[in-house]
């Protein structure tokens, strides 16, 4: 017998609590609690400890940054602290202090390789995952000093071809410098590699400084060996960071001699440094004559084992396997490139939704970027990460990431059927169990349809997505529900397993249950916009709502509760035309803007092409999106730098600009911007695989106005009902055959 259980916990810690002159914490938990909805799961203990972490690293910051404002710190410091900054937060009641205004990077990194450095907006890279960082300066014997983390001014860009590499340039003063960071194979290894130029007028010094710390803030490092060649460092006896040529001059020092910064004019030379509180600070050092260039290129292994399939040619390897974009505009063409090398990177076994912050892995994240790879043709990369799901699920059935979440096992459902109808494959009979367990799982989760209530027939309330609010009863859980009992239907329609569960029936029962809900809120609502949850008020929550137009489908483009939802977010919640969510992320979302821009396209509303250049101008120079995006500084303020659902979400609306399925049709064409038609240049999609097989589409603008459409499928089973919806023209179902058509200015078809 466990005696510890016998114990009275909760008069232990109120009588401690009290006797310290600290509040009750057990009384302050259940007041918490009563803000939201009864919950089995209170707080995800998974997301409780990601924030434990979070903010133990926010407390250390608080401790080390603002007594040590003459360091030199990541750009997200030297701006967030600085009180002439817009970019300045006060810290007074602020007991951690983290990135809230400029939460941006960029992966860097080889296909299939774990390991994703990530590099900042003046390019700060931190090779190793939390881990300490490299920086470049220029320092003249005139006194100059040329800082890019405190600079106003740098060009950053990302090049694609044939790898992925970041570039960041600075210029002051007749100082220049450029780095270019990248990870190059060597002997099937991965290796994180900088190239630093320093072009100066006078006299100088490039100087390659190692940092404790990173866009997140401190990062310890104990101690650091200049190697006896003075070639590399040794960083806490574990990692080695070498240089292309020896250092001339080198200096160390710890965190009660200040900032490594403030010693490079010291005498003394230092070729070993340790500190006891982790902030070694180091600076190799190299000469550049006046007037002159000096280059350095710094290499640190990454982690893992060699692979003989790692070599110069992997990414142009993976690229061509992919759907190609070709359009006039290059924004939206790099930022489509982009996206899709975003999924190839973090994509080695397992889905992540990004290199830092969020490498890890959910259920729901998972769903949207496999759903993006399936429509780019990297089918091959989600297959890998489907077999891995059945080894996340419990035995009574429920896929799962982190406990609360009753979304999960509908998205699994969902994600494994557009599998087979994208691919034209099946999942073959290691399936068959997993399946049937996830849709039992959601028939017995259900809440009892005889209660009085408007949860009636629902999921019981749970955390689910984190920025629709405290735990309630969400309808976005619901949906997936549904739709995951008719995934699991369609998927064992033809095996034995199928037999003796109607997940069809059931899946009607659970959306009778749904409706019966949202004509209670209509009611009480006065209006049929769709809420968060039968027990909420229309507010940013309800962006969850329109899971069920997209990219569920599971209602008509026009139905008018998700109309009406959309109309209220596009009314109260969005800033400069992107979707603000004021819960959690208090930022502009690009994410969930595309997910407005889906349904006002399945609508044939204009507007959603004001959301997409609104979503094209939020991203960074390289082509990225971070979770929430700071409506003033435009800079990052939640969860990710580099986020990868944005990226899946970017290609999923490009291609539904030249192809989307709507049941047994497949409408082509209803997306593409008016202004790209005034380049007479093709314009082109594919193969784009679909459920009828895979299509490329080519959009050619000819003379007198006239534009001809052509497309090319490779039918599994028979042609389909096609529909050409170009803006500006009528739309028109194709006669059986026809493989081009052209149409004039007037709208009609020749």
């Amino acid at each position: 017998m466990n005696l510890m259980r016998w114990l009275p916990w909760q008069f232990i810690i109120r009588r401690a609590a009290r006797s310290q002159g600290f509040l009750d914490p057990i009384e302050l938990m259940a007041r918490m609690r009563q803000l939201a909805q009864p919950s089995e799961v209170g707080e995800p203990i998974e997301l409780l400890r990601a924030g434990l972490v979070f903010h133990a690293r926010g407390l250390i910051n608080t401790k080390v940054i603002q007594h040590n404002l003459d360091w030199v710190w990541p750009y997200w410091i030297e701006r967030q602290f600085d009180p002439k900054d817009e970019s300045f937060i006060p810290r007074s009641f602020s007991i951690s202090h983290i990135n809230l205004t400029h939460r941006n990077w960029t992966a860097i990194g080889q296909p299939d390789w774990e390991e994703l450095p990530i590099v900042d907006p003046r390019g700060l890279l931190t090779p190793l995952l939390d881990g300490w960082s490299l920086d470049t300066w220029i320092v003249t014997e005139d006194g100059r000093r040329l800082l890019p983390s405190r600079a106003r001014s740098v060009e950053q860009y990302q090049e694609l071809d044939p790898g992925v590499a970041v570039i960041t340039r600075s210029n002051q003063g007749g100082l220049s410098l450029q780095s270019r960071a990248e990870v190059r194979v060597e002997d099937g290894r991965a290796i994180c590699t900088m190239t630093a130029t320093a072009d100066s007028d006078s006299a100088g010094w490039l100087v390659l400084a190692l940092r404790p710390c990173n866009p997140e803030g401190v990062s310890f490092v104990h101690k650091v060996n200049l190697a006896q060649d003075r070639k590399s460092w040794l960083v806490d006896d574990a990692q080695r960071v070498q240089f292309s040529e020896p250092a001339e001059r080198h200096h160390v020092s710890d965190y009660h001699r200040g900032d490594v910064f403030i010693h490079l004019n010291d005498q003394q030379e230092n070729s070993e440094g340790r500190c006891k509180v982790g902030m070694v600070t180091t600076a190799a050092m190299f000469p550049i004559g006046a007037g002159g260039q000096r280059r350095i290129t710094v290499s640190v292994p990454l982690p893992g084992n060699r692979s003989d399939t790692l070599s110069d040619e992997t990414w142009r390897t993976e690229r061509a396997q992919t759907c190609r974009l070709e359009c006039p505009e290059p924004r939206y063409q790099f930022l489509y490139d982009a996206a899709v090398t975003s999924l190839v990177l973090h994509s080695p076994g397992d889905v992540y939704p990004g290199p830092y912050t969020y490498k890890r892995f959910w259920f729901r994240d998972a769903a949207f970027l496999i759903h993006a790879m399936l429509c780019v043709g990297l089918e091959h990369r989600a297959a890998r990460a489907l077999d891995r799901f059945p080894d996340r699920q419990t035995p009574l059935g429920y896929f799962r990431s982190q406990e609360g979440e009753w979304d999960a096992n509908g998205e699994v459902l969902w994600i494994l059927l557009r599998y087979e109808q994208l691919t034209g494959k099946r999942l073959g009979a290691k399936w068959e169990g997993p399946i049937k367990r996830a849709a039992r799982w959601i028939t017995r989760k259900r809440v009892s349809a005889d209660i009085d209530a408007p949860h009636a027939g629902l999921l019981p309330a749970g955390f689910s997505a984190e920025h629709l609010g405290p735990n309630d009863y969400y309808f976005w859980d619901d949906f997936w529900g549904v739709t995951g009992l008719r995934a699991a239907h369609l998927l064992l329609r033809d095996s034995a397993a199928g037999k003796g569960d109607d997940f069809a029936a059931q899946a009607d029962d659970f959306a009778s249950a749904i409706d019966r809900s949202l004509e209670s809120c209509a009611r009480r609502l006065r209006r049929p916009g769709m809420p968060a949850s039968p027990y909420r008020r229309l507010d940013a929550g309800a962006i969850g709502s329109l899971a069920v137009g997209y990219p569920l489908q599971d209602c008509r483009p026009d139905d008018p509760r998700l109309l009406d939802t959309v109309n209220f977010l596009l009314s109260s919640c969005f800033i400069d035309g992107a979707f603000f969510q004021d819960m959690i992320h208090s930022g502009l979302n690009a994410y969930l803007t595309l997910h407005v821009a889906q349904i006002l396209l399945r609508a044939d509303d204009p507007r959603y092409l004001d959301l997409m250049d609104a979503v094209a101008a939020m991203a960074s120079t390289t082509g990225q999106w971070p979770e929430a995006v700071h409506p003033r500084t435009m800079g990052g303020c939640m969860g990710d730098g580099h986020h990868v659902w944005a990226s899946a979400e970017w290609v999923l609306m490009v291609r539904h600009l030249f192809v989307r399925e709507e049941g047994e049709r497949l409408v082509l064409c209803a997306g593409i911007p008016s202004r790209w038609l005034r380049h007479e240049r093709p314009i082109s999609f594919g193969p784009a695989p679909t459920t009828f097989g895979p299509v490329s589409v080519v959009v050619t603008p000819c003379a007198a106005g006239q534009v001809k459409v052509e497309w090319h499928g490779n039918w599994r089973s028979g042609e389909p009902i096609i529909e050409l919806r170009l803006p500006g023209h009528a739309p028109r179902t194709i006669d059986p055959g026809t493989t081009s058509l052209t149409l004039s200015s007037e709208a009609t078809d020749t």
